[in-house]
């Protein structure tokens, strides 16, 4: 397989961008021209989307991992990953994979396992996924058109979310139903819980508050699951929060990205830059006071 097909824009520390299922680099658009200035923005084709060739029998998350970091080799020696629902199940895999060539982790309506279980009761429901796969076999298009709305079920600005998705795939092209299929597979049987202990990587995690697709739920125990992770719910959001809160979102990932705490705050989330912790009054009182006598001790000298 070729390599994938990747776009690169503006200047600063590398930040590579991954798309979710049935998608493509044209999503990240706004997002790009909000963070170009500050970083070199890094978008990819997933193997079997919009300008990306698929290869059959590649399309495991870890194959797909594989896949990326192939390409990105000649592009980027060290970046920061962002990934947005299967592509945060990918950039995952990369992490635990890669460590030596991330710096930071952003996931986005990611979750570890995307299918219901008995000790995973965020995901979807198997049936629903069954039923999902079924319509994708007798018209893809129509499915993936469903899927779109449902994504943007429950955000605040659902109806300029759907288009902006419906126009990506108009401009850039869509899936190839092969890469759709593999995808689906991935949501159905991927559980990615044995490999989170190994992502060291600083992560933030992102969640919708009505997200359909990736339960809030679901988001806040994965950044539990991780060792280094904090977790921000963004109000009044759906699956893609980076198209409905596009401004919030982008202060926050560059926050995060350049050593900022994430605290939650307003439509979703602010980043505040570090500060010293206050020293307590007690303690602070003594040292004056020591100070005070050194200063008294040297003049009566």
């Amino acid at each position: 397989m070729k390599d994938l097909y990747v776009e690169v824009n503006g200047s600063g520390p590398d930040l590579v961008l991954l798309h979710g299922w049935g998608l493509n680099v044209r999503v990240w658009d706004g997002l790009v021209e909000e963070l170009r200035n500050r970083f070199r923005m890094i978008t990819v084709d997933l193997p079997g989307h919009g300008r990306s060739a698929w290869s059959p029998g590649r399309g495991t998350p870890a194959e797909q991992a594989w896949l990326i970091h192939s390409t990105l080799a000649s592009v980027s020696n060290r970046y920061s990953l962002l990934g947005w629902s299967l592509g945060g199940q990918i950039a995952l895999d990369l992490a635990a994979a890669m460590p030596a060539q991330i710096d930071k982790l952003v996931l986005v309506a990611a979750t570890p396992r995307f299918a219901h279980s008995p000790d995973w009761p965020y995901g979807m429901q198997p049936a629903a996924i069954t039923k999902l796969a079924t319509q994708l076999r007798q018209d893809y298009r129509q499915t993936v058109s469903d899927f779109l709305e449902l994504q943007v079920r429950g955000s605040i600005e659902g109806t300029g979310v759907l288009e902006q998705l419906r126009q990506a795939l108009f401009v850039h092209g869509q899936a190839q139903p092969g890469a759709l299929e593999a995808g689906l597979n991935t949501l159905a049987t991927s559980d990615l819980h044995p490999t989170l202990s190994h992502v060291r990587t600083p992560a933030l995690v992102i969640g919708g508050q009505n997200d359909r697709i990736t339960a809030p739920a679901a988001s806040r125990a994965l950044a539990r699951a991780l060792p280094d992770a904090r977790y921000v719910e963004m109000r009044r959001a759906a699956h893609a929060p980076f198209l409905s809160h596009r401004k919030e979102f982008a202060v926050l990932v560059d926050g995060f990205l350049r050593g900022a705490d994430v605290q939650e705050a307003g439509a979703g989330a602010v980043a505040r830059p570090k500060t010293k912790p206050k020293q307590d009054r007690p303690a602070k009182k003594k040292r004056m006071k020591a100070r005070a006598r050194k200063k008294l001790q040297a003049s009566s000298r």
